[in-house]
């Protein structure tokens, strides 16, 4: 049940975060823990106690939370003591595509934007990046599980509140099944590729883009 490497004693402590972050997103207990694929009781625990808990639950968490795993364990890191404030003139530029990818990197943590019955849809995905594609792995029947040949869009950013910073990419385009086995096994292998929430996860998408937009903010 416990694990090394998440622990705080402080009154900034894994669960005050969590818990603090779950009233942010209206969710309950009961929402979060499904979410996350574990019981009530061990979120509770996490939620009210110091200690150390199982990284791999803490990974499922923070995906189920929509937060990056070190600001949920250690904290949103405070300005350096000194560091002057960052200037006035924000300056919005559009990146070009070869920018684009180039901010995707190889893998990461993004939103996958979708319609259903109610409306649209933003769900949290891990995500690889190949050969200037977007792939990710989901549930067969989970909400990610789109149809081959539905349209979607997938975004992620980057931001830095200290220095007034960051930039946002957005990818939009049609759904591919991946079911070549050697395909599937080579993806299966990259770093990235397990997903954070956890459980069986076997219907690999791609995201074939019909348009790839970006824009980055920063202070003069």
């Amino acid at each position: 049940m416990h694990g090394e490497g998440t622990s705080s004693g402080s009154d900034d402590a894994l669960g005050t975060r969590a818990a603090l972050r779950r009233e942010q997103l209206g969710m309950t207990r009961e929402e979060l823990a499904h979410r996350a694929g574990m019981s009530v009781a061990y979120l509770r625990q996490l939620e009210k106690f110091p200690g150390d808990f199982d990284p791999a639950a803490v990974m499922r968490l923070a995906a189920a939370l929509e937060m990056p795993y070190t600001d949920l364990v250690t904290g949103r890191p405070d300005a350096a003591p000194g560091q002057s404030a960052p200037a006035a003139r924000p300056v919005l530029m559009r990146l070009s595509e070869h920018e684009c990818w180039e901010r995707l990197g190889t893998h990461g943590i993004g939103r996958l934007g979708l319609s259903a019955g109610t409306g649209t849809v933003v769900l949290p995905v891990n995500f690889l990046v190949d050969a200037r594609t977007i792939v990710y792995r989901t549930d067969a029947d989970g909400a990610a599980a789109v149809t081959a040949g539905d349209q979607l869009a997938f975004e992620t950013d980057h931001i830095d509140e200290h220095l007034s910073n960051g930039w946002s990419v957005l990818v939009q385009g049609t759904a591919d099944h991946i079911t070549d086995p050697h395909a599937v096994h080579t993806l299966g292998e990259r770093p990235g590729a397990q997903p954070w929430a956890g459980g069986k996860r076997d219907l690999w998408i791609r995201i074939v883009p019909g348009e790839v937009s970006g824009r980055s903010i920063r202070t003069m």
